[in-house]
């Protein structure tokens, strides 16, 4: 039942502006135990963690996602109670006109609003009906309580649940190195068992569960099994939007803010602006679902997709009828697709003269999702026309007619551009929007180029041979036998990526403070400085940068392979990634976001030996499994390379003896330039060599890392500092 169409802006104002106008009341909580904010036990248990009082962190860290899944429970059930409150008056809507209408619709919502108050106010103190933060949100959604749950149970050495909660935070973030080292660890650790290793969460990924056990029974032929799998997918899917739209329904949120323009946001442009972000919220919760633990980005056309390959399934498992039902479902995302018109078309033949599974009408479950999500379409889109909303449609689906004229246009624009970027595919790997242009001339007397774009079957690479001497080699391995570190550059780490390989490293700051106490030669110091130097020019010329080029950070690292743990080993010293942006293999996409390091530029690896075995560099595509080239390690053999996605890369297993390299990167941006080098500079007394654009070192200047974390400080107060690391 809907209102009428005149008066269907006062509807979505009425609908949530007095819900949430009741959640913010005072609740009578008449002497029971009621579920405390779930934001403040989370943070509480954060400070006890900083505190090292572990026992405390672990109880209030536990008691955040209890209370948390208390608090969505509750939701449901009081979503439910209250389901049918005002229906007199609901009743009533369909005959009432004008002011009545309005009346009528205003005792309604109210009864409702009511009734959810009441309810929640047995079960849920009135501070935890307040609306929690992004920075929560984010927390929970990333699962990173499980991160210092960890830590905080190992310390507790109550290893069983440590496993669990590494596991379980594994799950949401697989390329989390330290994690995953530690998880290989606690299966070695004496009374852990396998039955540790378990997803806490699971239960809200049960949907992914049926939908890779479909697949596999796809892949074996076994079709009626697919055709179970599917169908509980489905349905676990369908379960699992219908809870998120019920939280998004009943859970607080905050008011708009006043957007400055006087009068005319009053309180029923606010509370027309509250339902509609109610709205799309339900309508995101499309994407909520369909997004994979771990993922970054929603598996389009989820739902839909389910039902194509359903409807395949029960037709090869002999259920033309179901497989009717079933397409006749799909059309209803997509009337006119050809392919399903013309299955449908084949089935009927199929089925011959039985008319009565013809004329299946769809199911009503995906008949209700459809209608539903169109309607709420029709009102998002009258809040961008004429409301100034803003409104992402999750949905490739979303039929044309929906969308008002006004605005059509550029809603095909824009549709348009989606979809030449999926067809386009593969051929995203092939563009690089560096700026760099591989080809320029080689300033330096002795180097030669031994790879270059086309021997390394890619974009922006290069391979340079006699970069360095013999000798030059010898004294920087040597610098780092002498001094080098246990994961210095990594918060001391035995190893960031791999539990088989030891981890040694070394700065160039940290080389001239040893160097200026007489504990190293300040000539093998000031050589590690040089060469970062050496390097920059050499791939400054050679790339072309349109602009300066300046050095964002310079990394000594030796690998060592731990002796008697190498046989079968099947990972890598380090595994493929990107190195400005978060690489999601399974959809080819790379993410220009935190914890990637956006600034960088240009990527370069000098190395300084070659007897060891294994630690190969080697280039892929974006699916990080199809090898484009390998770069073998010698010394003074230096390999340089734009840091987006166009150039994946990894390192084999060091397998035997010790691999040494320094690591280098380049950044465009003067602000991102390593300060560390001047710093180092200041100690020796001497000027630095002048970029093109630099003019020499500003000893004031900030640390661009630092001034990217105090940057990010002023926007919001997210709680990350948890160490995994054991």
């Amino acid at each position: 039942m809907a209102p009428p169409k005149h008066l269907s802006a006062v509807y979505v104002a009425f609908q949530l502006f007095i819900l949430k106008l009741f959640h913010f009341a005072e609740a009578n909580h008449g002497g029971l135990s009621l579920l405390q904010p779930y934001d403040f036990l989370y943070y509480s248990g954060v400070r006890s963690y900083y505190n090292q009082e572990w026992a405390k962190a672990a109880e209030l860290i536990e008691k955040s996602i209890i209370t948390r899944e208390s608090l969505f429970r509750v939701r449901r059930q009081c979503h439910d109670v209250c389901q049918t409150s005002g229906q007199e008056a609901r009743q009533r809507l369909d005959t009432a006109k004008g002011a009545l209408w309005d009346l009528w619709a205003l005792d309604w919502v109210q009864q409702e609003a009511e009734c959810l108050r009441f309810c929640m106010g047995r079960s849920v103190t009135s501070t935890a009906l307040l609306p929690v933060s992004s920075d929560i949100d984010y927390e929970f959604g990333t699962r990173n309580p499980y991160n210092f749950l960890q830590v905080t149970y190992y310390k507790l050495e109550k290893l069983q649940k440590a496993a669990a909660a590494a596991q379980t935070y594994f799950v949401a973030n697989p390329s989390h190195l330290e994690m995953r080292n530690n998880i290989e660890k606690y299966r070695r650790m004496e009374g852990v068992t396998e039955e540790a290793f378990q997803d806490r969460e699971i239960g809200n990924e049960r949907h992914w569960v049926l939908y890779d056990s479909a697949l596999q029974h796809e892949a074996s032929s076994n079709w009626p099994q697919a055709v179970e799998k599917w169908k509980a997918c489905v349905n676990e899917t369908l379960r699992q939007t219908e809870e998120c739209r019920v939280q998004c329904l009943v859970a607080s949120q905050p008011l708009p803010e006043d957007r400055g323009v006087g009068t005319v946001d009053g309180v029923f442009e606010k509370a027309a602006a509250l339902s509609l972000s109610m709205l799309s919220c339900r309508q995101f919760c499309v994407t909520q679902v369909s997004t994979r633990p771990g993922r970054l980005s929603a598996q389009e056309d989820f739902l839909p997709t389910q039902l194509e390959h359903l409807h395949i399934a029960q037709f090869k498992a002999g259920d033309i009828r179901g497989a009717v039902k079933t397409l006749r479902s799909l059309l209803l995302f997509y009337p006119s697709d050809k392919d399903s018109v013309d299955n449908l078309q084949f089935y009927f033949e199929t089925l011959g003269g039985d008319r009565e599974s013809k004329e299946t009408q769809p199911c009503e479950e995906i008949s209700r999702y459809v209608s539903r999500s169109l309607e709420e379409k029709k009102l998002l889109y009258f809040g961008v026309e004429h409301l100034d909303f803003s409104f992402t449609d999750p949905d490739i689906w979303t039929p044309e007619d929906v969308v008002p004229e006004s605005i059509r246009e550029a809603w095909k624009a824009e549709k348009e551009k989606m979809n030449e970027k999926m067809k386009e595919g593969e051929q995203q790997i092939d563009v690089d929007d560096s700026g760099f242009f591989a080809g320029g001339p080689v300033p330096q007397v002795g180097v030669t180029i031994t790879m270059d774009d086309e021997l390394l079957n890619g974009t922006n690479r290069v391979v340079f041979d006699g970069v360095m001497t013999e000798k030059e080699c010898e004294r920087i391995v040597q610098l780092a036998n002498a001094v080098a570190s246990a994961g210095d550059g990594y918060r001391g780490r035995r190893s960031p990526h791999t539990p088989h390989e030891t981890f040694d490293g070394l700065t160039v700051l940290r080389a001239a403070k040893l160097a200026q106490d007489a504990l190293v030669n300040q000539t093998d110091a000031k050589l590690l400085y040089e060469l970062g130097e050496r390097a920059r020019i050499l791939l400054h010329s050679y790339f072309r940068s349109p602009s300066g080029l300046f050095v964002a950070f310079t990394h000594l690292v030796c690998r060592n392979a731990v002796p008697g743990d190498q046989q079968g080993r099947i990972d890598l010293s380090h595994p493929v990634h990107v190195d400005n942006c978060l690489l999601e293999p399974e959809t080819k996409q790379c993410w220009r976001e935190a914890p990637a390091f956006i600034h960088r530029d240009l990527s370069a690896i000098l190395y300084l030996n070659q007897d060891f075995e294994g630690g190969e560099l080697f280039f892929t595509h974006r699916d990080a499994k199809t090898v484009t080239a390998r770069v073998k390690p010698a010394c003074g053999r230096l390999v340089g390379f734009s840091s987006g996605p166009v150039n994946p890369h990894g390192v084999t297993a060091v397998t035997s003896g010790r691999r040494c390299a320094l690591a280098l990167w380049f950044t465009k941006e003067k602000l991102y330039r390593d300060m560390e080098r001047e710093e180092a500079e200041v100690m020796w007394g001497e000027p630095g060599v002048k970029n093109e654009e630099e003019g020499g070192g500003n000893t004031a200047s900030r640390n661009a890392r630092s001034q990217s974390s105090k940057d990010k400080s002023k926007e919001r107060g997210r709680v990350t500092g948890g160490r995994d690391e054991l």
